[in-house]
């Protein structure tokens, strides 16, 4: 059983899923769903469609040069079976798999980490721009008229009970 990777989008495409289109020059284009394969017929290119795994790598926002990658890629020359190669290959596929999950939480944290500085100098930006609006706490006790009247409701037992019932 071989897992494809989708054209457009390089998910994987599970056997018996997915839509194989076949150019006359017998290049085999695999696709995920529908989704991709419209894109593909569009000439769209999958490095300026934001959901695509090509857009995320090429502007940063996943990884893209990591040894673990190296684990993933497709090798068509047959190995003969030997049943401590692939004890050794099953173990070494579990510790990899730690690596690159930690590995892309780290490169995630960093990203965090950039986003929030910005958010921080665009909220002081926009501060420094409007302060004529904000007030100091110390003026709107002094001034009550600069702040919003409070509306006092009662509600009496029977009316409360009635909106419960319904």
């Amino acid at each position: 059983m071989r897992i494809e990777k989708c054209w457009f989008c390089s998910s994987a495409v599970y056997p018996g899923h997915g839509i194989q289109f076949v150019r006359n020059d017998a290049k085999i284009f695999r696709f995920c769903r529908s989704k991709c394969h419209k894109n593909f017929k569009m000439k769209r290119n999958p490095r300026k469609v934001k959901w695509t795994k090509a857009y995320r790598r090429l502007h940063g926002k996943d990884m893209t040069q990591d040894s673990t990658f190296e684990f993933e890629r497709r090798r068509n020359r047959p190995e003969r079976y030997d049943r401590n190669v692939t004890e050794n290959t099953l173990k070494a596929i579990k510790t990899i798999d730690k690596v690159r999950s930690r590995r892309e939480s780290k490169h995630i944290e960093r990203r965090k980490k950039g986003k929030k500085g910005q958010q921080m100098r665009e909220a002081v930006k926009e501060l420094e721009q409007s302060i004529s609006l904000v007030k100091a706490p110390a003026i709107l006790r002094e001034d009550p008229s600069l702040t919003l009247p409070k509306i006092m409701v009662k509600v009496s037992q029977a009316q409360e009970s009635q909106r419960m019932e319904e």
